[in-house]
């Protein structure tokens, strides 16, 4: 099992930033693809940013950027830097780990962006 605890989320306005945190109970980074997903309302989740096994990064296309995903090895815990948010940016975001034999989700942290 991993729990997955996130952070960071909350309110802003266009242009500004956030940073979302993601801690993994136990380390996973070698064996887990791990990254963010997010889920808009009436829109189906989709992935944001992610950290694969092997240590590659991939990123949607609306965030490239704009977004950053980084880790920490020692402290198990992965980062997204959201520069320059914009209103679709809004969303629950979700934390995820996975490998082709399982696979475990955040309980989710709410970014808004308004003004």
């Amino acid at each position: 099992q991993v729990q997955l605890v996130e952070s960071g989320g909350g309110l802003v306005q266009p242009g500004e930033s956030l940073r979302l945190s993601c801690a993994a109970s136990r380390s996973i980074f070698s064996i887990y693809n791990m990254g963010w997903y997010r889920q808009a309302p009436g829109k189906q989740r989709e992935l944001v940013a992610r950290f694969t096994s092997g240590g590659t990064t991939n990123y949607a296309d609306s965030v490239k950027g704009r977004f950053t995903i980084s880790r920490n090895n020692a402290k198990n815990t992965v980062y997204l830097q959201m520069n320059s948010l914009k209103p679709e940016d809004t969303a629950v975001y979700y934390c995820y780990a996975d490998r082709p034999s399982s696979g475990y989700w955040g309980q989710g942290t709410q970014v808004t962006v308004s003004s």
